[in-house]
């Protein structure tokens, strides 16, 4: 509970009932008497799709980053996803992955985790456990404008499902509507300043199945064969992670130039093209239980609210202020670190006082600059990326990086710390402590794995034909 009691408010309204949505109104709770989520879809009741996600179609990786600050959120969600079938993975125990300096190790000690789970299911845990609070209502309708002056936003006005416009009064107003977020305009009409925005656009398109995973799997893995942005080809990716109903998400991408389609005949094939064949081995054995779903709504878009003068009453979290490209896997843990942000500030401070919407915006950046850095110093590499080019800067971060990651294949330590940021667990300090530079420079201390590192009981399960792998 907040130590600002006295100041208690009446009214805090979230715009969009997704996961950032639903987060935030748990970052509320403690500080007000109600909040109300604005959601122009029905939201359904199990874990289900809805009009208003067309991602959940596709794969989504949830970093222990994200997931522990769920958890911080609300509480229980973890075992709730894992009672409903999902699946945590231990790291890098769990993880075949190629990187662009080859195979990373499995090393045995567990220093991270994550979830896999569908999107749906994700949704539904933090949801259905929000929305279990008396003090929490959905109201079905779509946000006209916001109500106020530059100086602070009062509310904002909606059309209601039924047709009728209500006007919904708010101490605090969230805007966790995505990408799709209309802040820039809703804050023009009240008088406030545009916002600075960047974009760095790979032109990333996503293909998605899901297969009916192979029985006899005790412990799921995830694989995963990265791209590699200083080849000078289009950045093609496959990856396979295990969800409930002993299945798989098969994702695969392809930046500008080496797109993925939804043709079947050719998704195998794209599969064993990338830069190593073993998902498309694998997937030649697997059975296919749905059609393939394809996204091009994957630009890196970054929007800097904490430098903008937005009004006090107003702040935004998630793809509202980053949107990035979803290869990397930080979209849903931006938006739970930036709810827990937002929960962080209403502690610090009454929700009327002056700065609290700047304070938040702040807190808010701290993840995101480190998922931006990591989605867009790949991006920007890419042949045929559209928006901020690299500069010199930029190449030899770059290659310091690529060193880094080399480093990461042959020791632990190095690893972990790799991990510690690709998780959002800590930030990109992490790659530049002095024991970490010092190992960029020595390059990996172990010969590269020439195959890919699994048991003999996964090859057995995943590659039953025992194709060369090498």
């Amino acid at each position: 509970m907040s130590k600002h009691l006295p100041h208690r408010s009446r009214h805090a309204v979230v715009i969009g009932g997704g996961l950032a949505g639903t987060l935030s109104a748990a970052a509320c709770l403690p500080h007000v008497e109600h909040v109300t989520i604005i959601e122009r879809d029905v939201l359904p009741a199990a874990p289900a799709p809805r009009k208003g996600l067309p991602q959940a179609r596709h794969a989504h990786m949830l970093w222990s980053g994200g997931a522990r600050a769920m958890e911080k959120l609300v509480p229980g969600v973890t075992q709730q996803w894992l009672d409903a079938g999902a699946h945590r993975i231990p790291l890098p125990t769990g993880m075949v992955s190629y990187s662009p300096a080859g195979w990373y190790r499995r090393w045995a000690q567990e220093s991270h985790f994550l979830i896999g789970a569908s999107r749906d299911l994700l949704d539904w845990g933090v949801r259905a456990r929000v929305l279990q609070h008396s003090n929490v209502t959905v109201e079905q309708a779509e946000l006209l404008s916001l109500t106020g002056t530059p100086q602070r936003v009062t509310g904002l006005l909606a059309r209601t499902a039924d047709g009728t416009e209500r006007h919904f009064a708010a101490d605090l107003v969230v805007d966790a509507t995505g990408r799709a977020s209309r802040a820039p305009d809703w804050l023009r009409q009240l008088g406030a300043p545009a916002v600075r925005e960047e974009t760095v656009d790979a032109g990333v398109v996503y293909a998605s199945r899901i297969y009916q995973a192979p029985a006899g799997i005790d412990q799921p893995i995830v694989i995963n064969i990265q791209a590699d942005p200083r080849s000078g080809t289009p950045g093609q990716v496959a990856t396979i992670i295990p969800v409930e109903g002993q299945r798989w998400i098969v994702a695969l991408s392809g930046t500008r130039g080496g797109e993925p389609t939804d043709d079947p005949d050719s998704y195998l094939a794209f599969a064993r093209g990338v830069r190593h064949p073993l998902v498309g081995n694998v997937l030649a054995h697997a059975e296919p239980l749905s059609d393939i779903a394809v996204t091009r709504s994957t630009i890196n878009r970054r929007r800097y609210w904490e430098r903008s003068h937005t009004p006090e009453g107003f702040v935004l979290v998630g793809d509202a202020v980053a949107a990035l490209n979803p290869v990397y896997g930080h979209g849903m843990s931006v938006a739970a670190l930036g709810a827990l942000a937002l929960r962080t500030q209403l502690q610090r401070r009454p929700i009327l006082s002056k700065g609290l919407a700047a304070a938040v915006q702040r807190a808010v950046a701290r993840p995101t600059d480190v998922a931006w850095t990591l989605a867009t110093g790949q991006d920007i590499h890419y042949p045929q990326s559209r928006g901020r080019r690299p500069t010199a800067i930029d190449r030899a971060l770059g290659g310091y990086v690529h060193r880094v990651t080399d480093a990461s294949t042959g020791s632990f330590r190095v690893a972990r710390a790799v991990t510690h940021v690709m998780t959002l667990q800590k930030g990109i300090s992490q790659l530049v402590r002095p024991d970490i530079v010092a190992a960029a420079v020595r390059g990996s201390a172990l010969s590269p794995l020439t195959a890919p590192p699994l048991s003999d009981t996964e090859r057995t399960i995943y590659l039953p034909a025992a194709e060369p792998q090498g």
